[in-house]
């Protein structure tokens, strides 16, 4: 068998079944369901299958893999976009024949780099797996890729990650391109590389400054309506878009995911045991009640104190895009955050990456 005649390529729709089969029979993990970021692959030789391969989006957190990566844990939740997993391979029985493995590898990186923009719309840097310790993941390492340690053995499930911890992996990475750590952990993440709107995650000090900057705007809630405080309830607003949420859904899913530590850092309402959070209704209810200058002028300071010490923080394209009102006043993006809207951090200039 000549290795310079195996290609890689998608699995047509009309294969998917015997591909499943396939990895159900033969692969110790079996198949693994086609959702969201997931490509499936089969390397071939003159029309004769060989190799299955599946590709998916990356783990959320793999503390070998981020401490390789040097990436703040604030927001590296807006790179892992750029990051995917080789959640299976399977030679096929028959198939094993002398660097088959790493031949395939090695084309699988050059085709996922060039398939994954034209699927999900963004780049990929990065490739990682994981390898049960019954393995010793010799083709991984004889097709350049690098062990980085051990995941702690925890699961990812539907409802996040189990609670018990089984046999740790190896976990083996890939860069795709010339400088993928310098470009993950950097503070600044290119526009054209942002996947969605802007994710990241606020320190516990960050949290407690919010409310803070909102103390002393005006009210315009009737004394009965104001069941939660005005600070509060901006703040959480302001955070949960700094976050990535989109609309006053998002921002009361956002807050309701707040956990009573995080929840009382914010100051929120205290009764019968337990902090509380505004509703989807009284969130929409305060922001469009509210001047856009003093949500503005809120925000800003707060960013003034914080961005220094956080250069990755920097806010800029605080108002809406092409929203005006009757006054002839650009909203701002927490008076408007029921429409189409964004925030971008402020990059500071730098060479182009190559």
């Amino acid at each position: 068998m000549d290795l310079h005649e195996i290609a890689l390529r998608p699995v047509a729709r009309e294969e998917e079944a015997r591909f499943k089969d396939l990895l159900d029979a033969h692969h110790y993990l079996g198949a693994v369901a086609k959702i969201g970021h997931t490509l499936w692959y089969v390397a071939t030789w003159q029309g004769q299958w060989l190799a299955l391969l599946v590709v998916s989006a990356a783990a959320w957190k793999c503390a070998a893999r981020d401490r390789w990566i040097g990436w703040d844990r604030r927001y590296q939740f807006d790179r892992l976009h750029l990051i995917a997993n080789n959640a299976r391979f399977l030679i096929l029985p028959g198939a094993h024949v002398p660097n088959l493995a790493s031949r395939v590898l090695a084309l699988l990186e050059r085709r996922v780099r060039a398939d994954w923009p034209v699927c999900f719309g963004h780049p990929l840097w990065l490739l990682e797996t994981f390898v049960d310790p019954r393995f010793h993941g010799t083709c991984y390492r004889a097709a350049n890729w690098l062990a980085v340690g051990e995941s702690r053995g925890f699961r990812r499930t539907r409802a996040g990650y189990g609670n018990r911890a089984e046999r740790p992996k190896r976990v083996f990475v890939r860069a795709l391109i010339g400088n993928a750590r310098t470009r993950l952990c950097a503070p600044f993440l290119d526009p054209r590389d942002r996947h969605g709107a802007p994710k990241m995650l606020l320190t516990a000090d960050q949290m407690r400054a919010l409310p803070e900057f909102f103390a002393d705007i005006p009210d315009p809630r009737r004394g009965q309506g104001r069941r939660h405080p005005l600070p509060a309830a901006l703040g959480i607003a302001a955070a949960a878009v700094l976050c990535g949420a989109r609309g006053y859904k998002a921002i009361a899913a956002w807050a309701a995911d707040l956990s009573q530590q995080a929840r009382a850092r914010f100051r929120c309402r205290y009764r019968n045991g337990r902090y509380e959070v505004p509703s989807r209704t009284r969130f929409r209810d305060l922001l469009i009640s509210i001047p856009p200058e003093h949500l503005d002028r809120a925000l800003q300071g707060w960013n003034a104190q914080m961005a220094g010490a956080d250069e990755g923080l920097a806010l800029d394209g605080k108002t809406l895009c092409n929203a005006i009102d009757e006054q002839g006043r650009q909203n701002h993006i927490l008076g408007a955050v029921g429409h189409q809207s964004q925030v971008c951090y402020t990059q500071k200039k730098s060479p182009p990456s190559p």
